[in-house]
């Protein structure tokens, strides 16, 4: 039986303070927490996750480049990156998989300058504001486009 398809979930800086950072914005819910959730709705869609985090733009966009040959799809928070990183928005545009931008909280009604995601131009969709749920319904939606081009 061949390996499930290989979904990177990325997490850029200070989501490993999940729970504990604004939990008035971010809820309490911890990044184990999130990951948890990802390998649970993964493994609903026969998906396989690898679940990673980092502060540092250089290790995020490593693991981008690594998701070029070793991914099925792309799942990414860039966090504080989506808003100033061309960098790792050059990075994704080399993938050759869907990408999914994911953010726990609603951009678009947040401080002016989180409006613009460089991610954006690249994703090929984004969910923003529906909380850590945002991440599940980002693999439903990735599960549905690895059906979609297997056809």
């Amino acid at each position: 039986m061949p390996n499930p398809p290989r979904v990177l979930v990325l997490n850029g800086p200070n989501l490993n303070l999940l729970g504990l950072r604004e939990p008035e914005l971010y809820g309490s819910t911890t990044l184990a927490d999130v990951e948890s959730l990802c390998r649970d709705v993964a493994a609903r869609h026969g998906l396989d996750v690898d679940f990673r985090q980092s502060n540092h733009e250089g290790e995020l966009i490593d693991a981008v480049q690594e998701a070029r040959t070793g991914a099925a799809a792309v799942v990414v928070n860039a966090a504080g990156y989506t808003h100033t990183s061309v960098a790792l928005r050059d990075a994704l545009a080399t993938v050759d998989a869907p990408v999914v931008e994911v953010h726990i909280t609603n951009i678009h009604q947040r401080e002016p300058y989180r409006h613009r995601s460089y991610v954006a131009e690249v994703a090929d969709a984004m969910i923003c504001g529906a909380g850590v749920h945002g991440y599940a319904l980002a693999l439903t939606h990735v599960a549905h486009l690895l059906e979609k081009n297997a056809a």
